[in-house]
């Protein structure tokens, strides 16, 4: 396309919408102007425009859409170019009014390239299907095609037996699919998405991406959606001088070199978290309550190599190796099968923070979460919940009695969730500690639980609106940076923190590691789309997205203050194991939220629809 003055005219740029009612099985094509720069660069800043104009009440109803849509840079040679996003309003992301809160969640893999490859730039998925159905995405002589087919044959596979069965009917195409938690929606809210990779495709083995925050995989389920699978021909854009120039850039820039292999003189990926964090004792430890021991220590990288075959890969066409899969080794020393992918994230959500530090035996929960289609965010913080309950009263626990370390009972737990036989654990923390009435250890904000990040360092995560860590650029500040007052936290999440989500929007990755301000972003807009778009303007549009969803949770009934909090555990009793400042207190949390506000509210005015204009 040629260059276009976007910010004064973004209705010059059009998207192509396919809505689909599941009900009748009719679908409608349109050709839509963005109303805005958030429309134009896409993503959650598109769809949570739609789910504005709808009053949703109970995730689990007709009119809560399942949103599939796409980044300006999606498809694109752009490096890290891939990302693809589902969005609803959550079943596990629920206010005190009992309304839930918009959600959307993304994922790499090459689904987004064959999905914005058939043409089109979104897909709205209405009403609820009667019997189980997959989608098919095509492209077609005359445009995209859009299909309901009749998925029988997927129910009660793992998601990536799911993918793998489809391979063999559409060899040519990319997946994303539900596994058995998002089959069991009734009864499991924290369902993924599972979408495929050529890895995964070529090899046969689980190599899966998983668009998991928030239970869009369960919203799916409810639809009776199964799968969707995205048809075309690869159409690879010319890699120009400058779109070289881009991606030799973003591999030089210091964000993305810390996610290389530190055999490349990179920062090891996100598994060298853990190293940083254990300085200070705080990777989180039982529940999110480290002892000052070297337990977790035992799931350093140089540990871990000593039984497992390490490979780090990367995605698709991305020149960031910043995924680390494990292979068991044979006995003769070569590679053998899969265990698991395995980072920061589900090293120590399945691994430290259960009690469990045999690496063998976290890539095995971690392996069993990924094939059922869980968030192992989700998962493994809500079971850490249950091991400390059950801890502090053995005479009465709850389920199978698991507590901190007990493989076996773990794993019993895992695979209950997933098939739906655990409402208890698989509806989420929030509502199991309402129901034991223990909410202090309770560790969630607004109902999504945390990552694996102590809330004891980061108060940024009361404004987080679709995930602690991926929509709130503040996790590591505390230990990387020292900051703890009042005046760095406010400017902390007022300006540079919620700036985050922008990658959520234009179709490329996190791991880039530059502000979405940078001229790398601006130049990759230019070379590869053809729009030109100023930084500030860039800046400006992701804001509005950023307070967009903030309002949104405070029209959902999200209470100002009560529920833009943290676990009072870290207020109440603090760790003093943890070496790291400890500054948060009910006080400092008061004096935060009214300053964050003073900032926010101001700007969120009109942000919103008039219901029924």
């Amino acid at each position: 396309m040629s260059e276009k003055n976007i910010s004064t005219n973004p209705a010059s740029v059009v998207y192509k919408r396919c809505t689909v009612d599941l009900a009748s099985g009719t679908t409608t094509f349109a050709q839509v102007p963005c109303k805005n720069l958030e429309d134009v660069l896409g993503g959650f800043g598109r769809s949570f425009q739609v789910l504005a104009e709808r009053d949703i009440v109970e995730a689990y109803c007709p009119e809560n859409p399942v949103i599939l849509n796409t980044g300006l840079l999606t498809g694109t040679s752009i490096m890290t170019g891939m990302r693809s996003y589902f969005s609803g309003y959550s079943p596990l992301k629920k206010s005190g009014t009992g309304r839930p809160g918009a959600m959307w969640s993304t994922g790499s893999g090459n689904f987004g390239n064959k999905f914005k490859w058939t043409g089109l730039d979104e897909v709205i998925f209405e009403n609820r299907s009667d019997k189980p159905v997959y989608a098919l995405l095509k492209e077609g002589a005359n445009g995209p095609e859009v299909e309901l087919k009749p998925a029988d044959h997927l129910i009660g596979l793992t998601g990536h037996a799911k993918i793998m069965a489809l391979y063999q009917e559409y060899p040519e195409a990319h997946f994303a699919a539900i596994g058995p938690a998002g089959e069991n929606w009734e009864n499991n809210y924290m369902g993924a998405v599972v979408m495929s990779t050529d890895n995964e495709l070529k090899s046969g083995e689980p190599k899966s991406r998983f668009a998991g925050r928030g239970g869009m995989g369960s919203l799916m389920g409810y639809k009776n959606l199964l799968a969707v699978v995205a048809l075309s021909s690869d159409k690879l854009q010319k890699i120009t001088p400058e779109i070289r120039d881009v991606n030799r850039d973003i591999l030089k820039s210091g964000g993305s070199a810390r996610f290389q292999p530190a055999s490349q003189g990179g920062g090891g990926g996100t598994w060298a978290n853990i190293e940083v964090l254990q300085v200070f004792h705080a990777v989180p430890l039982n529940n999110f309550r480290p002892k000052g021991n070297t337990d977790v220590e035992r799931l350093f990288r140089d540990e871990v190599e000593k039984e497992f075959d390490i490979a780090t890969e990367a995605c698709h066409r991305c020149g960031i190796r910043c995924h680390n899969n494990l292979f068991y080794k044979n006995e003769d020393g070569s590679r053998g099968k899969l265990a698991a992918k395995f980072d920061f994230e589900p090293l120590i959500l399945f691994g430290s923070n259960l009690g469990v530090h045999e690496p063998a035996k976290v890539c095995d929960l971690i392996h069993r979460c990924d094939l059922l289609g869980m968030d192992a965010i989700s998962l493994g913080t809500t079971i850490s919940y249950v091991l400390d309950y059950n801890e502090r009263h053995p005479d009465k626990p709850l389920f199978n009695g698991a507590t901190f370390g007990d493989y076996d009972k773990i794993t019993e737990l895992i695979e209950d969730a997933g098939r739906g036989k655990l409402p208890g654990i698989a509806r989420g923390v929030k509502r199991l500690s309402e129901e034991t009435g223990e909410t202090a250890y309770a560790m969630h904000v607004k109902g999504l639980e945390l990552p694996a990040y102590l809330p004891d360092t980061n108060p940024g995560y009361m404004f987080a609106i679709a995930g602690g860590h991926m929509s709130m650029g503040t996790h590591m500040m505390l230990a990387k940076e020292g900051k703890h007052s009042l005046d760095e936290w406010t400017q902390a999440i007022t300006t540079g923190g919620l700036l985050q989500v922008g990658y959520d929007m234009i179709g490329l990755c996190k791991f880039v590691g530059v502000g979405i301000g940078h001229d790398i972003i601006v130049r990759a807009l230019k070379e590869a789309a053809g729009i030109e778009i100023a930084s500030e303007d860039i800046l400006a549009a992701v804001r509005r997205a950023y307070l967009r969803g903030l309002a949104l949770e405070l029209r959902q009934g999200f209470h100002e203050e009560k529920e833009y909090t943290l676990p009072s555990q870290v207020m109440d009793d603090p760790n003093p194991e943890v070496t790291l400042p400890k500054f948060i207190t009910n006080e400092f949390l008061g004096e935060l939220r009214q300053r964050v506000w003073s900032v926010f509210k101001p700007e969120m005015e009109g942000l919103l629809p008039v219901r029924g204009e």
